[in-house]
């Protein structure tokens, strides 16, 4: 049997996690002993780097805390617009520039990211073991669509995205990352994440196609995989579909 009892509650996404019958409301968390307060969360079914700040008992605690019977816990995912930096104790600092490392399920909205011009690693056969180590080493937020990888003890920065839709899934990410003032369309590659440059057509024309040669002039090529780009037929329809997203997203 269990003796002890901690109240919970979560504020806005993190109900996202929840059983109807707990969403927006307090509830009891039953246990034994000291377990920390990030081994609750977690329990309940939270992963921890959707958590941006706890409070016990009123006061701002880190992860490491241990909960005690008849505290009360409210917890809150990040905030867009208040800066809570100051009493947050979960994290040493948050990271200094934006790069994403996504799972399998993701490919879609990394292309789309980096399109955009975000940072975003991606293959599909990365397993969740490589993705956790990587995000550790280089600093990168993890994004995907299983819970259960965010709860690795080691990763610190993360996000599960709920949506399945590549548009929704985009539009979660900005906002949720706040976003909408750092893209820089099209100075990334969409197939392997390297930067894009503008290149001399003599340097490229055997590799191109006699009409591409013809009708074309201005080509890029990325840095690391050498796939070659230029202005064709489908760019400006390209161009309005980022321009569209920049322009919603600016004006949120």
């Amino acid at each position: 049997m269990l003796d002890n009892t901690a109240h919970f509650r979560f504020y806005e996404e993190l109900n996202d996690f929840l059983p109807r019958e707990k969403k927006k409301v307090s509830f009891p968390y039953h246990f034994n002993g000291n377990p920390s307060v990030k081994d609750a969360i977690e329990a309940i079914g939270i992963p921890h780097p959707e958590v941006d700040l706890i409070v016990v008992n009123g006061e701002s605690v880190g992860f490491d805390h241990l909960i005690q019977d008849g505290d009360r816990v409210a917890v809150y995912p990040p905030f867009e617009s208040i800066d809570i930096s100051p009493i947050v104790k979960l994290r040493d600092k948050p990271l200094r520039n934006v790069a994403f490392i996504l799972d399998v399920h993701l490919g879609k909205l990394a292309k789309i990211l980096r399109m955009l011009g975000f940072d975003s690693l991606y293959r599909n056969d990365y397993d969740d073991h490589e993705i956790v180590a990587i995000s550790v080493r280089d600093h990168r937020i993890i994004l995907t669509c299983d819970r259960g990888l965010l709860k690795h003890k080691v990763v610190t920065h993360g996000y599960c995205v709920r949506s399945r839709s590549p548009a929704h899934q985009l539009h979660e990410v900005i906002r949720r990352f706040d976003l909408g003032e750092l893209f820089k369309p099209f100075h990334r590659c969409s197939v392997c994440n390297g930067f894009v440059h503008a290149v001399d057509k003599q340097t490229i024309i055997d590799q191109l196609e006699s009409k591409t040669v013809e009708f074309y002039d201005l080509f890029y090529q990325c840095d690391q995989c050498g796939k070659i780009f230029w202005e064709g037929s489908h760019f400006d329809s390209l161009k309005l579909k980022i321009e569209s997203i920049i322009h919603e997203h600016i004006s949120d």
